[in-house]
């Protein structure tokens, strides 16, 4: 009965909502009406008449994600679990277990644990795999595990994981989870602060000015911030971390769209914290969104000196649209151009190659746009610093070292030969490199790079065509120069990848706060920040001061 209510009544209230939304395109409004009822109706007679039973919500978010897959991947469709998540993103705060989990091969891994939350005080660590949660085997479920890790503080949920072979049990009691924009900050020397953002949830910018005012009162007379792989998050916060440092009433983003309402110029609105303090910050490949607007609004402005790696180039702006039944579309509805003009937008979604891929702007047709003291920038592909550092840059084997997991999991298993070395930093030796050279080969670690798909896919097509065996010697032999080539990349960033490594570890013994205390002293792009910091007159030279 139930099922068939919905399918008699939901079906034509959708039909309605859409009508209504289509009325309002009066240039389309036939067009958009008559596909409107053709679907409808397909929809309505699909789920009558089917041989097997329906699930018409499933069958209906299956269509409409299939609507939006061809548009940009920022322009999604939320149920109201999505809707959940997102406001948990947005917040930064949620009941739950303080972990990072993935589902993987219907199991959940545990990636990373926060500190004396749920699942750090239920024991869980990085690697286990979760496989039963309150009695449920999760290999025989379909759709997303992690909903039975939800509930209210206090739910107590016993689970069963798998770690290193041995099956071993737990209980986790739910509890209020704050994850933090500003995870860590503190002073690298006696003049020198610095600042982490991971995200830009609502007290993004409130933690980052009190961090700010707490390392000034330290000693802090320069401020390195760390942008790397911020995936981003909410514009007006973005805007306000940007006040920190500059003045009222400075333009920081201009947003600009096809629809006039969504045209916009946003700037400062407060009093600034410090408009003369040196400034360097870092981006990485996976610095994005809002971290680009920070980045590239105070590089423009010739406020901060931007060090590291290309950012992503995500120069798109979206908005949540609510829609029935606590479900919400996020759409996007324009492009974003940083104070001296430029939209750094990567990839060209309007048009896409051969494979349906977006095409990213070619170099060769980035525009020049001028900072406030003339220097030049371009648009096209991200916030290019003004240091480029070729240890902060990802290559091919970076890449497919963290795609495959093979870092992660062959840390796992140097944590557990190793299992009390409490706070000392690990240290990845010659022989520990040697040993995960191996590891790659026995556990099959493939680096799917498109030269090996490609010479993959030339043996399979060959197979069809029965002239594999002809070409077979031949197919070997390449093979085996792939696979040299790859050796040989393992070797050239052998430091590189030790450092991938012991980041890891150290993540695994100290947790997140006891890595970034090992960076401060450590890592090579902080270290560089600090030390063109330190030359005031290469840092003046950059910014024209």
């Amino acid at each position: 009965m139930h099922s068939y209510f919905k399918k008699k009544y939901v079906v034509p209230v959708l039909a309605s909502a859409f009508l209504f939304v289509g009325a309002s395109f009066k240039n389309d409004f036939f067009e958009i009406a008559k596909q409107i009822e053709i679907f409808t109706t397909l929809f309505k007679e699909l789920n009558t008449n089917y041989v097997d039973e329906i699930n018409p919500g499933d069958l209906m978010e299956k269509g409409i994600k299939s609507m939006l897959v061809n548009l940009d991947p920022y322009t999604v469709y939320f149920n109201e679990q999505d809707v959940l998540q997102f406001k948990i993103n947005s917040t930064g705060e949620y009941t739950g277990v303080g972990a990072m989990i993935a589902q993987e091969d219907n199991l959940l891994v545990v990636r990373e644990v926060y500190k004396d939350f749920p699942a750090d005080k239920a024991g869980l660590k990085p690697g286990d795999k979760i496989t039963v949660v309150s009695g449920i085997t999760l290999a025989t479920l379909k759709g997303d595990s992690s909903e039975l890790l939800k509930g209210s503080k206090n739910t107590r949920i016993p689970i069963q994981f798998d770690r290193q072979g041995k099956t071993l049990s737990s209980e986790i009691v739910l509890d209020e989870v704050i994850i933090k924009s500003v995870p860590f900050y503190s002073m690298i020397d006696s003049k020198t602060g610095y600042i982490v953002i991971e995200h830009f949830s609502q007290k993004a910018a409130q933690e980052t000015k009190t961090a700010l005012e707490n390392l000034k009162k330290q000693g802090a007379t320069q401020i390195v911030l760390d942008l790397r792989s911020n995936p981003g998050g909410l514009l007006n916060e973005a805007i306000d971390i940007c006040n920190l440092f500059v003045p009222k009433n400075e333009i920081i983003v201009t947003t600009k769209s096809k629809i006039e309402k969504h045209n916009a110029v946003y700037k400062t609105t407060n009093e600034p914290v410090d408009t003369e303090i040196p400034l360097v910050i870092i981006v990485n490949g996976r610095s994005a969104s809002a971290s680009e607007i920070v980045s590239g609004a105070l590089q423009d402005l010739d406020r901060a000196v931007i060090i590291g790696s290309r950012s992503y180039g995500k120069g798109l702006v979206q908005k949540q649209i609510p829609l029935t039944y606590d479900t919400q579309l996020k759409v996007t509805i324009s492009k974003y151009y940083t104070p001296s003009g430029r939209c750094i937008q990567a990839l060209d979604y309007a048009h896409k190659d051969k494979n349906g891929l977006a095409i990213r702007t070619a170099e060769k047709n980035y525009n020049a746009f001028k900072t406030r003291k003339g220097r030049l920038v371009y648009d096209g592909g991200g916030i290019l610093p003004d240091v480029v550092l070729a240890e902060a840059q990802e290559n091919i084997a970076i890449e497919q070292l963290l795609k495959n997991d093979a870092i992660f999991n062959y840390v796992t298993k140097w944590y557990y030969k190793n299992p009390n070395l409490g706070s000392t930093t690990p240290a990845i030796t010659d022989s520990d490199y040697q040993d995960f050279k191996q590891f790659l080969k026995s556990d099959k670690y493939a680096f799917d790079t498109e030269t090996t798909a490609a010479l993959k896919n030339t043996l399979a097509v060959a197979k069809e065509e029965k002239i594999d065996a002809a070409i077979q010697a031949e197919y070997n032999q390449l093979l085996n120069a792939i696979q040299k080539s790859q050796q040989e990349l393992l070797d050239k960033n052998q430091e590189q990848i030790k450092n991938l490594l012991i980041t890891e570890l150290i993540k695994r013994y100290q947790y997140q706060e006891g890595y970034y205390q090992y960076a401060i002293q450590n890592n090579s792009v902080i270290k560089k920040g600090v030390a063109i910091l330190n030359d005031r007159t290469a840092y003046n030279k950059i910014i024209k001061l």
